[in-house]
């Protein structure tokens, strides 16, 4: 029987993308696919557990790859290592996930004659937007973090197969989603998170990078209207033009759930931090006619809620390794020098 693959199908996106289908195409049989790493949760696909099927499964595993496949209708790869400050910390994972790991899918799927590929992409493999520049789909990827560099090298090997083999290839190159299931090493479910346990609200820096934001709803709606409508060898962003800096948002967050802003605490910097991310959309309107319709202070406020109603969700997965891990991201971090009362921000490009 013909089946659609999802891999990374219990990360953030995957899981709610599966949702998102379960929802609007009730008609397909679904595969879902996720090796179980420390940000694919099973209980993001609890909901739908009866609906799919669920394999655990690594995508640099070419056997395994080719048993699931093997008569697909198509595969939409989710799977990735996804966290800067990780990739900082060890490349590795994010070289086997991001880069061998979609070797192995595109191997696969041109040795099954498989008839469409969509890999899902981040808008950090162009780098830093300079001054109130947006990048479109033709821009030279500048990637800035081992993790925006593993995304690129994917990228990149679905563009050469492409080429070499005429693969049915798509990519889709989003900007920041928040929204539910998001793992809370994240920014916007960290805070909210931290908010509710009263703990510190740790900023990088001055807080003055700015960010696109889109809720992952519809973010899944556009990846959707991609893959049906998308021309084959295509590239499009997929963004809201929603900016906002780090530490706007912050305040935002404190001010909606009524908390005080004396935890926002400044700690130093990360290495390599880009300034701006922006995205130039207008591909992904003229050609799909998709735009976003849920706004920033909409979403935030629904994915406050979220959090706030699924306490035990996110509880379970902040304990144990979560907790080490925080300590080494933020509690060794020396404090960095709070931004003056203009908030005005810093050369983009820094």
């Amino acid at each position: 029987m013909a089946h659609l693959v999802i891999t990374g199908g219990a990360g953030f996106i995957g899981s709610n993308f599966v949702h998102w289908l379960r929802d609007h195409r009730p008609d397909l049989d679904l595969v879902v696919v996720d090796a179980l790493t420390y940000a694919g949760n099973p209980a993001n696909l609890e909901p739908v557990r009866d609906q799919v099927r669920f394999v655990k499964g690594d995508i640099a595993d070419p056997d395994a790859m080719r048993a699931l496949l093997e008569g697909a209708e198509g595969l939409i790869n989710f799977a990735a290592e996804s966290h800067v400050d990780r990739s900082l910390e060890s490349a590795a994972p994010f070289l086997h996930s991001n880069a061998a790991g979609v070797q192995v899918l595109l191997d696969t799927a041109r040795a099954l004659q498989l008839p469409r590929f969509l890999q899902i992409s981040t808008d950090e493999v162009y780098g830093p937007a300079p001054g109130t520049e947006r990048f479109d789909e033709t821009a030279r990827l500048k990637p800035s973090s081992p993790y925006a560099a593993s995304k690129a090298a994917g990228d990149l090997l679905v563009h050469a197969a492409r080429v070499s083999w005429d693969l049915p290839v798509l990519i889709t190159r989003a900007c920041n989603n928040y929204g539910p299931y998001q793992f809370p090493e994240k920014l916007i479910p960290l805070m909210i998170t931290n908010i509710m346990e009263g703990r510190e609200l740790p900023v990088y820096g001055d807080g003055m990078q700015k960010r696109e934001w889109m809720h992952v709803r519809d973010h899944c709606e556009a990846i959707w209207a991609v893959w049906e409508r998308g021309r084959v060898g295509g590239v499009y962003n997929i963004g809201t033009g929603q900016e906002i800096p780090n530490l706007q948002l912050v305040r935002a967050l404190v001010e909606a759930m009524e908390a005080d802003e004396g935890l926002i605490t400044f700690v130093e910097d990360r290495p390599g931090h880009d300034r701006r991310y922006a995205l130039d959309v207008s591909r992904l309107r003229d050609e799909i006619g998709w735009s976003p319709s849920i706004g920033l202070e909409e979403g935030l406020a629904e994915t406050v809620r979220w959090y706030q109603q699924n306490r035990p969700w996110w509880e379970a997965v902040k304990s144990g390794a979560y907790r080490d891990y925080y300590e080494r991201m933020y509690g060794k971090r020396g404090r960095a020098q709070e931004p003056s009362a203009s908030g005005e921000e810093g050369d983009a490009s820094g």
